[in-house]
C-alpha cells in the first residue's frame, strides 16, 4: 500500500513542476525576459547599441501591464524555440511567423499581422526577377537567413537556384545593395521598409505576395496562463488605441 502511495505522491510533485506557473515566476523576479534576434526589421533590430521595432515596443507595453521590467536576450532564427524551451527567456517576439512546427513545440499567441512571402532585388531588377520561374535556376543567387521560413520557403521553391545563407538577416539586404546576391527572400512588411529606407533596393510581389501567413509571440509549451495573460494584455492594449500607435510607427 505504501508503496502505491509513494508512486501517487511522486505523480503529483512532477505534475506539479511540470505545471509551475511562469506568470508568477516572472512577477516574483520583477523582470519579463524575452528573446528576439534583433535582426529582422520593421520588428526586431538594433539602434543605437539599444532593440528598437514594433514588436520591442510592444514588449515594453506588456511588461509595463505586468508591473515589471522588460529585458531582451538575443536569440538566432535556428534556435529560437528551442532557447525557449529551455528556459533561456519566457517569450520569444520579432516578426515570428506562426507555423505548425513552432505551434507543436510551443504555445503561439493570437496572431497580430498577415504578410507574405516577396523579394527584394536592385532596384530596376524587379521585372527580371519577378515569379519564382526567373529566379529558380543556377544562375539566380538568393540568399536567406539560416533558420527561418525564408530559408524554408528557398529550399522547397528555389532548390535550383544559388542559394547563399547569412546567419544575420540584416546581412542579406547588404549583400543585394553590394550585388553579391541577385534576390533575397524576404516578406512583405521587410521588403516595405527596405523600399522606403533605401534608394537601392525595391521590392517585388509585395501586392501580389506568394503566401499568406499570420505572425505571433511564442511561449513556452503548456504555458497556458502566460499564453492567456499575453494575449489579454494585447487585446487591453488594442481597446487602449496602445497598439495603433506603435503600428504608426513602425508598420506604417
Amino acid at each position: 500500500m505504501r508503496k502505491y502511495l509513494n508512486i501517487i505522491l511522486l505523480v503529483l510533485t512532477m505534475n506539479f513542476t511540470y505545471a509551475a506557473d511562469l506568470v508568477d515566476d516572472i512577477i516574483a523576479r520583477g523582470t519579463l525576459r524575452v528573446g528576439t534576434t534583433g535582426d529582422y526589421k520593421p520588428f526586431t533590430y538594433i539602434e543605437n547599441d539599444n532593440y528598437t521595432g514594433y514588436d520591442i515596443e510592444i514588449a515594453k507595453l506588456i511588461a509595463k501591464e505586468l508591473g515589471v521590467k522588460v529585458e531582451f536576450i538575443p536569440t538566432t532564427w535556428k534556435n529560437l524555440v528551442a532557447d525557449l524551451n529551455s528556459e533561456k527567456y519566457d517569450v520569444a517576439m520579432g516578426g515570428i511567423t506562426r507555423t505548425t512546427y513552432r505551434q507543436i513545440n510551443s504555445e503561439i499567441s493570437k496572431p497580430y499581422l498577415i504578410f507574405g512571402k516577396c523579394f527584394l532585388v536592385r532596384r530596376g531588377n524587379s521585372s527580371k526577377y519577378n515569379s519564382i520561374e526567373s529566379i529558380n535556376n543556377p544562375n539566380v543567387k538568393v540568399g536567406v537567413n539560416i533558420g527561418g521560413t525564408n530559408e524554408k520557403f528557398a529550399d522547397e521553391y528555389l532548390n535550383n537556384a544559388n542559394i547563399i545563407r547569412y546567419k544575420n538577416n540584416l546581412d542579406v539586404p547588404l549583400a543585394v545593395e553590394n550585388g553579391n546576391v541577385d534576390v533575397m527572400v524576404t516578406e512583405t512588411p521587410e521588403a516595405i521598409v527596405y523600399e522606403k529606407t533605401n534608394e537601392k533596393l525595391e521590392g517585388v510581389l509585395i501586392d501580389k505576395p506568394l503566401t499568406k501567413s499570420q505572425m505571433g509571440y511564442l511561449i513556452k509549451k503548456d504555458q497556458i496562463h502566460l499564453l492567456n495573460t499575453i494575449n489579454f494584455i494585447l487585446e487591453e492594449l488594442e481597446l487602449k488605441g496602445s497598439v495603433d500607435e506603435v503600428k504608426k510607427s513602425y508598420l506604417n
